[in-house]
């Protein structure tokens, strides 16, 4: 009974935390009079006394803290807080349903992008500002998943960087307490996104697009206050500021603030995953140009490598903006896209995904079992620079490698069940599980997932869910073991 109390006591703490955050949506509605002050004051309320209703009771309640109880919060916390988070959304538009609404509200939790608005320019400002808010607030939310739930779960926090970007980060470099790490890496998380703000204040946008725009890109979420998304602007200044601090934001954030305390990018050159994804993505950057160029689709290089490097480098970093249709270009490059988006980001980043450090494990596993096969005798660890990686890791990895594209065969499968076109359903579930947002077809960049039946819209909003707790944490909660203990 003390788990569940100690679930309820936690769950209702973060609820409030949610209802807090509608306040400052509410605050914008009455100063922009924009007529979804009732909604927002409405949810605010409820959001608020749900929360209380929860905590205040368990507060006093001997508290039992387990391995169990941080899997069923982690699970239970990223499916139930879109429900509240869609209160606002339902109490102004009436006519949205609630499975849209809820596939809305997971996509900005989960930093996905994904969206079934259309008309998302003539949505109130206090709605727009919410949808941003989500994406934001969530964007570092896997900072506290790694050091605070993680360490219920069996890995501590401060382990997890060591661990999945070994010879990278030392645990020196990092303050000694969770609560201290977790401080740091919001404060670095906050001030890029300043500095991100004023950049595309000076590069041509408006205050609010600003902070929308800034809001999405440092949480690599993709939303955009505007239908034609970057396109709207068609500016290049915008499109290379936003493209710099997409790559910021796909970068083990530990590094960033190594890399501010000691004043020195060279931080930034110790990082392997750093390194790799960005000549992955830059060399990517230039063969996409090539090709377009090659193929006719613009007329000129140069205009061809300003649209491949940014509309490449958004869905490589998982984050879904989109300034021109990539779905019309040679299906080379979008796939290309996709496949990027799945190794890219960085452990410790807003991106989700395999994750660079993981991939680069994995290519060294197979690297060193072709080196057995010509030396079955041989004894040779596994190296990342200097560093040994344990087995206990590499079986990790290679489980959670397995369920990803197991994953994703069967979530593919239930879409073509549903009477979706291979492309449209693949494209959906890689971009959502992923946390990529736009996909190919019926799901690409012109459109959304307006179009989605009930039953697509829930399976790609549970692809979201999926592939934001990095697979395991809903996945255990299947094993018969699990419930037994």
């Amino acid at each position: 009974m003390n788990v569940i109390f100690t679930i309820v006591n936690i769950f209702g703490l973060v609820t409030i935390g949610f209802g807090g955050l509608m306040v400052t949506c509410l605050l914008t509605s009455v100063m922009a009079d924009d007529g979804a002050t009732t909604a927002f004051f409405q949810g605010t309320l409820i959001t608020l006394l749900s929360g209380a209703l929860m905590f205040i009771p368990t507060l006093r309640i001997p508290k039992k803290v387990t391995r169990q109880t941080g899997f069923l919060l982690v699970a239970i916390t990223w499916s139930i807080i879109p429900v509240f988070c869609t209160l606002p959304l339902m109490l102004y538009l009436t006519e949205l349903s609630f499975i849209d609404a809820y596939f809305e509200t997971v996509s900005g939790l989960t930093t996905t992008g994904a969206t079934i608005f259309s008309g998302v320019d003539q949505l109130p400002m206090s709605i727009n500002l919410w949808r941003h808010e989500l994406c934001w607030i969530a964007g570092m939310g896997i900072i506290i998943f790694a050091v605070a739930i993680l360490p219920i779960l069996g890995i501590g926090g401060m382990q997890l960087y060591i661990a999945e970007s070994p010879g990278t980060v030392k645990e020196s470099d990092l303050p000694p307490r969770i609560a201290q790490t977790a401080k740091a890496l919001w404060l670095v998380y906050a001030g890029i996104t300043l500095t991100c703000i004023i950049a595309l204040r000076l590069a041509g946008m408006d205050w609010f697009d600003a902070v929308c725009h800034a809001f999405s890109a440092m949480s690599l979420g993709g939303f955009s206050s505007h239908d034609n998304s970057i396109g709207y602007f068609d500016s290049l200044s915008i499109e290379m500021v936003l493209t710099i601090f997409q790559l910021l934001a796909a970068i083990n954030f530990a590094t960033h603030f190594v890399a501010l305390r000691k004043r020195s990018f060279n931080p930034y050159a110790d990082d392997r995953e750093a390194r790799v994804f960005l000549v992955l993505v830059l060399g990517s950057c230039l063969v996409a140009a090539l090709v377009l160029w090659s193929e006719g689709t613009y007329p000129d290089f140069l205009t061809a490598l300003r649209h491949a490097t940014f509309n490449l480098v958004t869905i490589a970093t998982d984050c879904g903006f989109a300034s021109q249709d990539f779905n019309q270009w040679p299906i080379f490059v979008p796939m290309w896209m996709l496949f990027l988006c799945c190794i890219s980001a960085s452990s410790g980043s807003t991106g989700g995904g395999i994750r660079m450090i993981r991939t680069i494990i994995l290519m060294k596993q197979a690297r060193l079992e072709l080196f057995k096969f010509i030396h079955p005798f041989a004894v040779k660890p596994m190296k990342i620079g200097d560093t040994v990686v344990s087995n206990k890791i590499v079986t990790s990895v290679t489980g959670f490698i397995f369920l990803y594209f197991i994953s994703i065969v069967i979530l593919v499968f239930m879409l073509l069940l549903s009477g979706m076109d291979f492309i449209s359903a693949f494209s959906a579930i890689v971009a959502c599980f992923n946390n990529a947002g736009p996909g190919l077809n019926q799901v690409g960049p012109a459109s959304n997932y307006a179009s989605l039946s009930d039953f697509q819209t829930g399976v790609c909003a549970f692809a979201m869910l999926l592939g934001r707790v990095q697979i395991f944490s809903i996945v255990i909660l299947f094993v018969p073991e699990f419930w037994r203990k």
